[in-house]
């Protein structure tokens, strides 16, 4: 077994999701569900195929965004496993849609920060063993940043 870190490729800001499925209609399931639960959203979603013809499929609402899920997707190269890039949302916004989805069974991350992905390569193929988020810890909030923590949450909607 040899072990691999995957760098996820993408505009700084953007958000993606990252998980594993079971079935190739997987594609056409989550697009289905991003639509229905947040249709403003601009997507581009890859599956990574891990029987039969094993090909990368795809499916989204924004070109761009389905080319950075494809490339990602075929640099990682696992089966089973899906990442979705999106605009004018956030992963919150989708998430438990996404987790409801029948054929979903694992997220390994929902984030916007520099990630890698840890893959492991056998002589049957390659499997996700988890993925690094962002950075370590730099120390524990004070009262003043959690007063910034509770008024950011506010600002941007997500608490009143």
């Amino acid at each position: 077994m040899e072990l691999k870190i995957i760098s996820i490729e993408k505009p700084t800001e953007m958000n993606f999701i990252l998980g594993q499925s079971h079935f190739i209609k997987t594609v056409e399931d989550i697009h289905e569900a991003i639509v229905q639960t947040n249709p403003q959203m601009k997507f581009g979603i890859a599956f990574c195929e891990a029987s039969g013809k094993c090909l990368i499929r795809f499916s989204g609402n924004e070109t761009n965004l389905m080319e950075i899920a494809v490339t990602n997707a075929n640099k990682i190269g696992c089966g089973h496993s899906f990442i979705i890039f999106m605009e004018n949302g956030f992963p919150i916004n989708i998430l438990n849609t996404i987790k409801n989805v029948s054929e979903v069974v694992h997220i390994f991350c929902a984030t916007a920060n520099p990630t890698q992905v840890i893959v492991a390569e056998t002589e049957q193929g390659r499997g996700i063993l988890g993925v690094v988020d962002g950075f370590p810890p730099k120390g524990i909030e004070d009262d003043a940043e959690k007063t910034w923590r509770k008024d950011l949450l506010r600002k941007i909607g997500y608490k009143f």
